[in-house]
Parts: structure tokens; sequence; C-alpha cells
């Protein structure tokens, strides 16, 4: 089949599938600039992400470690949304029974979706509620992602395990000016670490939509990392279809209804403008 009947079927299964879930992964963020942070360009002060993000590095020397992070973390915030970002969040906006699960841990599905919502407020496509600020906001909250590998933009506390959003400069300096939860324990980024289990809650809740779903739309990822690569498979062993969406092979290739090659920021605002 030609593009245009490929994305025409990918279409038609979006549009009488009641229920779907979108999984992404880095390919999604790498188009707006987010490096991989894998492979030759991948080393930052002589050491591999395999180096600094595990518990063990974070023992032995988390001034380090977090100063990576705040490095990373200033690399992200340079970078905006793309327009399959922006495409998803506002399909998930305008439609309903749409779960969107992700590998990433940087913020641009949160900020796509802020920049889909102030554009349909605008359109009066939805309503704005009072501060338009506040509005655009508690709407991209309405379609937030499930997060499996946590964000750069949270923090966990080493004592209590209480966690929060923290966006504050990271200084480094010294040990006593790294961040502290009010309880006076040193923080942590809520990311999952090499050799961390994925949160439990955040597992059950992807496997969940994918099991209740028709549609699994997988959009910049691979599927080579698990257990959250068996979130494709839980809608597939539910008698679901699943769409693909990617310049390279993935492991999914063999089992999509549909395989559209391409990238995202192309091919997500095609496939979703007509859904």
């Amino acid at each position: 089949m030609s593009v245009a009947d490929d994305l025409r079927c990918a279409r038609d299964l979006l549009a009488h599938a009641e229920r779907v879930v979108v999984f992404t992964g880095a390919g999604v963020s790498a188009e707006s600039g987010v490096p991989t942070f894998r492979g030759p360009g991948g080393l930052w002060k002589s050491f591999r992400p395999e180096q600094l993000a595990t518990p063990q590095a974070f023992a032995r020397d988390p001034r380090l470690v977090w100063e990576w992070y705040g490095w990373r973390r200033e690399i992200v915030a340079e970078c905006r949304p793309n327009l399959a970002h922006v495409a998803l969040g506002r399909w998930m906006l305008m439609r309903e029974g749409v779960t969107l699960v992700t590998q990433n841990v940087d913020d641009l599905h949160e900020r796509g979706a802020e920049d889909a919502a102030r554009g349909l407020i605008r359109e009066g496509r939805i309503g704005g509620g009072g501060e338009p600020a506040g509005g655009v906001r508690a709407a991209a909250a309405r379609v937030a992602p499930i997060r499996l590998h946590g964000s750069l933009f949270h923090a966990r506390c080493t004592r209590c395990g209480g966690e929060r959003a923290h966006r504050d400069p990271i200084d480094a300096a010294t040990a006593e000016t790294l961040p502290r939860c009010a309880c006076g324990g040193l923080l942590r980024p809520a990311v999952v670490w090499f050799g961390e289990s994925l949160p439990e809650d955040a597992l059950q809740a992807a496997f969940h939509a994918a099991s209740e779903a028709a549609v699994c739309l997988v959009v910049g990822t691979t599927g080579a990392v698990h257990p959250a690569a068996g979130v494709v498979h839980e809608t597939l062993g539910a008698g679901g279809a699943v769409i693909v969406v990617d310049p390279g092979e993935t492991a999914y290739d063999d089992v999509a209804a549909v395989r559209l090659w391409g990238a995202a920021g192309e091919l997500v605002p095609e496939l979703l403008a007509a859904t």
C-alpha cells in the first residue's frame, strides 16, 4: 500500500476505537533535540549514563550525579515540543478514551499539551476557565502521561520517600548545597535508574490501559526496553491492533496492523488531523 493508504487505514482504526493507548519513547523527543545520552556522543566529563544513573553512583558521589542531572535539565529546558507532541496533546484534549504512556523523562508531552490547550482555548474549542494560564495548565493536566521511567523535573526524598515537582537550579558545589526535602533528607532525581524497578502504580496503570485499548499507537520507540515494551503486547493480547510510527525498525513491525515509516513530527499530525 501507499503511504496515503496506510494513513487512511490507521485513521480508520483510531476513529473506530473507543479506547486508545499511545506509547512513546526517545524517538519522539529526539526530534526536539533531546539527546539520548547514549552512544559515542553520550559522554559527559568522560562518564557514560550507565556509570551515573545508578543508586550506587548516587550513594558514592551525589554531587556528581546531581551535577549531571542539572546539566541534563538545562538542555531539556531549552528544547521545544515538536509537532508530534502538540498534535498528541490536541487530539487527547478533543476526544475521550486516550491514555498516553511514555518512557521519556523529559516534560515535552506536558508542554506540548499546554501549547495545544492554548490554541484550542483561542479557537473556542475548549473552555479556558478563569485566569488564562490556569486554564491552560488545568487542561494539560487532564491529559498528563503515565510516566514509566519517572521525570527529570521531579525529586524524591531519600529519607521520607516523598516526591514532588522540582525545577530549581541545581547547586552541586558542596554536599550542603544539594537539594533537600522539608524533612532535611537529601533529594534524588525521581527517575528510574539502572537496576531499579519501574514504579508499580505507573506500570499497573499502563498495562491496564493497554489491556482495554482497541488500538495501541506506538511512536518513537524500538521496543527494546523491558518491562515497558510489554505495554504493546497487552493490547495485542486483548485482541487490539497496533500502529507503529518510526523511521527505523522496531520490535513491533511484524505485529503492526499499520506500519508508518517516517518522523513522528511529520506523520503524527497528519495521522491525527482527521481522527
